[in-house]
């Protein structure tokens, strides 16, 4: 029987303006010894920039998958969101909504725009590790990215 084949790495492209979220998110990242390159950009008007490889994300890599805040200065979540998804070129990118919010509003909105998934940050360290680790797991190991 051959051997399986290693999975590959996947840029997975953070738009998270808190400093101790994206810290947290690369500690996820490294206790869990997930393989993906971890991508972060403080704004909207960065991630937009980033994901069509503007001016100093000329060579930036196409993400296989976005972990967006709703609540960013310049542009928020939702903004971009919107974006993406009328974008055809980046659509298919899946995108997980990992904010604050608990709101409904922002829930069923966030699900019009077409987003993959809304997770509500947990509050307790350990708690949000394990979430960054479940979505890594589904979106990168079990489900087929583009």
């Amino acid at each position: 029987m051959p051997d399986p084949t290693p999975l590959d790495v996947v840029d997975v492209l953070l738009v998270e303006d808190d400093d101790g979220d994206v810290l947290m998110t690369r500690e996820a990242f490294e206790h869990h010894k997930l393989r993906n390159n971890l991508h972060v950009v403080r704004d909207g008007e960065q991630a937009l920039r980033f994901l069509r490889r503007q001016g100093d994300y000329a060579g930036a890599p196409r993400p296989g998958l976005i972990l967006l805040d709703l609540n960013l200065p310049r542009r928020d979540g939702r903004e971009v969101l919107a974006e993406l998804k009328d974008d055809p070129e980046l659509r298919v990118i899946p995108v997980v909504v990992l904010t604050t919010s608990e709101a409904e509003e922002d829930i069923l909105r966030s699900y019009r725009l077409h987003a993959n998934a809304y997770v509500t940050k947990p509050v307790d360290f350990d708690r949000f590790i394990e979430v960054v680790r479940q979505i890594d797991d589904f979106f990168v190991t079990v489900v087929k990215l583009p």
